[in-house]
């Protein structure tokens, strides 16, 4: 129940990341809803392995390298579900990707 919860919310959060970032798209709360599975599929799976790979760097930048990560992941998403788009990579999911992650940290204290 709390993983259908987390996924409803992070559809919500991606629609209103949407409406306040110009050059990301959602068709529908559906597609919302397909993108946080899709996206929580690739930081299960994708996320840790890039991580690793990256690790030198995101010492060398003392953890902001996760922000690009986490861009990475959230433009990957976009280009696997139809209906989600993301226009560019900088700075448009640069900064997609810092206000999903603080929106999620809020969402992670509440719950």
């Amino acid at each position: 129940m709390r993983f259908i919860l987390r996924l409803v919310l992070n559809a919500i959060v991606l629609l209103l990341v949407a409406h306040l970032i110009q050059g990301i798209r959602v068709t529908g709360f559906g597609v919302a809803l397909i993108a946080a599975l899709v996206l929580g599929l690739l930081n299960a799976l994708v996320k840790p392995l890039l991580f690793i790979l990256t690790l030198p760097l995101n010492v060398l930048t003392l953890g902001l390298f996760t922000f690009v990560i986490n861009a990475f992941i959230l433009w990957l998403a976009a280009a696997l579900v139809p209906g989600f788009a993301i226009d560019h990579f900088f700075p448009t999911a640069i900064l997609a990707a810092i206000v999903m992650a603080l929106v999620n940290l809020v969402i992670s204290l509440m719950t």
